[in-house]
């Protein structure tokens, strides 16, 4: 299954976001360009889901810009999107066809019900879900509904997928085979990506960028372009120098920060 999208860059200016008169994000720049996959990493309370949901459109903006940009750089209004979020949203009384089938429903792809009904066919045959068409969410495997929900988000060939930790309740070996599954979906689909992660290897594994937030106060800390990036497999080696250099980079700037915030908090008491 291939699509035709035309992938989408991100241009964030001077963001600044807040809850009320709280300021949760300040002054946040980053670039990436069309077909990139960005991930954000940093300790619990940093803001990487209001900067996920901020850049989604799902939230607004206080200050600065959010700007999404074709490979000629022109602006987009608007953009095509999807979203996995951490609880998957699999609707628990839909089958595995129907919750395939729902964003032509809801009209949030180019193509109509009918015509989406045949694709949610080429969907299930690439997810590997074959034979379990009637079946329920709760019917499946955690692995199969995370590929389900994989599908759903991609099936209406969305400019850009967002995710907000995904795969966090998976063992390391399903997260693995989930992450392997995702990079192949890729390579045949000109999406530009953009997750929320814990797991520092995942970030390095799916993403050409990484985006390190620290906490107390919430910032920036890095733009990192992935050196263990192979683009045309949409992921990283796992066996590679490259990939362990940029995994002990993440992990020592995000330690050194946590004890930086850590320090200054004690010096406050």
């Amino acid at each position: 299954m291939t699509t035709e999208n035309t992938p989408v860059g991100l241009d964030v200016r001077a963001l600044s976001v807040a809850y009320g008169a709280h300021t949760v994000l300040k002054d946040v720049d980053l670039a990436i360009p069309p077909g990139a996959s960005l991930a954000i990493v940093g300790e619990s309370g940093c803001g990487k889901t209001t900067l996920l949901t901020t850049v989604a459109g799902l939230m607004s903006v206080a200050g600065g810009s959010v700007d999404w940009k074709d490979a000629a750089g022109n602006a987009k209004t608007k953009i095509r999107s999807s979203f996995v979020w951490q609880n998957l949203g699999l609707f628990p009384w839909k089958t595995v066809e129907e919750n395939l089938t729902l964003p032509f429903e809801l009209k949030n792809a180019s193509i109509g019900r009918q015509a989406g009904k045949v694709k949610a066919q080429e969907m299930i045959a690439e997810l590997g879900l074959t034979g379990l068409e009637k079946r329920w969410p709760d019917e499946l495997s955690g692995g199969q509904r995370q590929r389900l929900a994989l599908g759903r988000a991609l099936i209406a060939d969305p400019e850009v997928l967002f995710m907000d930790e995904p795969f966090s309740a998976l063992d390391a070996l399903r997260r693995e085979r989930l992450q392997d599954f995702l990079a192949d979906m890729r390579k045949t689909r000109d999406v530009t990506m953009v997750f929320v992660t814990h797991d520092i290897a995942e970030a390095v594994f799916l993403s050409s960028h990484i985006l390190l937030l620290a906490a107390n106060p919430s910032r920036v800390l890095e733009l990192y372009v992935n050196p263990a990036w192979r683009e045309n497999q949409k992921c990283a080696d796992r066996e590679s120098d490259a990939f362990f250099q940029a995994v002990r980079h993440v992990h020592s700037a995000l330690r050194a920060a946590a004890k930086s915030s850590s320090a200054t908090a004690g010096q406050g008491d």
